[in-house]
């Protein structure tokens, strides 16, 4: 009877230690609500992401409260190096504001990509500011003059939210981030 019982609790052991080590990659996974797609075309690389359920009821709570609230996305082109830590091709930083006028019931809305600010608008639609704030389409941030050909590359893009104020970083704590690979082939 024991080496049947040994057995089973080695398996039960196994099973355990397969539980606690693949839940959080599960967990992980169910959080991640950053979505990252690179293309190259011609000679740009067009970076496109989605931030799913960005707009809480709380940040929705303070921008209806008229609070400036920004949306922070830094986008890093990178090379992955074998046995090194990977390299950093460029960065760029795209800031999404809204602020919401509550004499005229309408949101005013800013886009800057590294301090340039390239468009503003100002809508009296929820939607359109959901949109604004959490989604950019293929935004060319990049050149492929810089690229080697053949090569795997990857864009990271991590965002953050902040009031105007800058007194804390919420509502996703020190931010989120995910990345999208490509290969580069000229």
């Amino acid at each position: 009877m024991r080496p049947v019982s040994a057995h089973l609790s080695t398996i039960a052991g196994l099973c355990a230690v397969a539980c606690l080590t693949g839940s959080p990659i599960v967990f992980a996974q169910t959080q991640q609500t950053l979505r990252v797609v690179p293309i190259v075309r011609a000679e740009q690389v067009l970076v496109s992401f989605e931030l799913a359920n960005g707009l809480t009821d709380e940040v929705r709570a303070a921008i209806l409260s008229g609070l400036k609230t920004t949306f922070t996305y830094t986008v890093e082109l990178r090379m992955e190096v074998p046995l090194f830590v990977d390299r950093t091709i460029g960065t760029t930083t795209i800031n999404s504001s809204v602020e919401y006028d509550n004499l005229k019931r309408q949101y005013i809305m800013g886009l800057r990509i590294d301090g340039r600010t390239e468009e503003s608008r100002s809508t009296t639609d929820e939607n359109d500011v959901r949109q604004w704030m959490t989604t950019a389409k293929h935004l060319p941030l990049f050149r492929t003059s810089v690229l080697e050909p053949n090569r795997e590359y990857y864009v990271r893009v991590s965002a953050t939210a902040r009031p105007s104020n800058g007194s804390i970083l919420w509502p996703f704590g020190s931010g989120t981030s995910a990345q999208g690979k490509f290969t580069f082939i000229r």
